[in-house]
């Protein structure tokens, strides 16, 4: 996809404490947030279970997904990212909104991971569409170790052509939508009935 200029390198936060400011993020080509559409989608399917959650963003990016949950009450969020551009950044958005209930973890997902005792209650996966191996990556970093509390949620974000994502048996997809060129999917772990989830 085609770098996006400077003055376009920006995402908002929809609601919550930091409601409608602005995340600056690096021009890097596959570097995509999450739009403003899907994520509203996204956290109205999640607002009952976000406040006081635990929450994982692997693949961060602009860091979208990660600010938004903190923004609307989650208690902890990691963001990790491998791309030293884009950690940086997700520092410089973190002390400007003085977020300290998040975290920045620069390196490999399986290095974020390794000797965290913590289990996360939302895990969000959205790396670059042009890399689906890291989303088959990171779906297997979580189904491993209990890295996810009993019934946590996890969101797939790919292209729309994209291939059927793989996930373990005990992951149940709840939710699904395509915006454009997006398909998103929101699953939660164990075979119980989703319960709290908005429609």
């Amino acid at each position: 996809m085609p770098v996006m200029s400077a003055k376009s390198n920006q995402v908002r936060i929809i609601a919550g404490q930091w409601r409608g400011r602005k995340l600056n993020f690096p021009a890097i080509e596959g570097l995509r947030p999450t739009s403003d559409r899907i994520r509203e989608t996204l956290f109205n399917w999640l607002a009952p279970v976000v406040p006081g959650a635990a929450c994982l963003d692997l693949f961060a990016g602009s860091g979208a997904l990660g600010f938004e949950a903190a923004s609307r009450g989650a208690a902890r969020v990691v963001l990790n990212d491998c791309d030293a551009r884009v950690v940086r950044a997700l520092q410089a958005n973190r002390e400007r909104l003085a977020a300290d209930q998040v975290e920045v973890v620069a390196g490999e997902a399986y290095n974020c991971l390794a000797g965290r005792d913590q289990r996360f209650d939302i895990a969000f996966l959205d790396p670059p569409f042009a890399r689906p191996d890291l989303l088959a990556r990171g779906v297997e970093l979580l189904s491993a170790d209990q890295r996810l509390s009993a019934d946590a949620y996890i969101y797939c974000e790919t292209a729309a052509k994209a291939a059927e994502i793989q996930v373990p048996d005990d992951w149940l997809l709840i939710k699904q939508k395509r915006a454009g060129a997006v398909n998103y999917r929101l699953y939660r772990v164990s075979g119980s009935p989703p319960a709290g989830v908005r429609a």
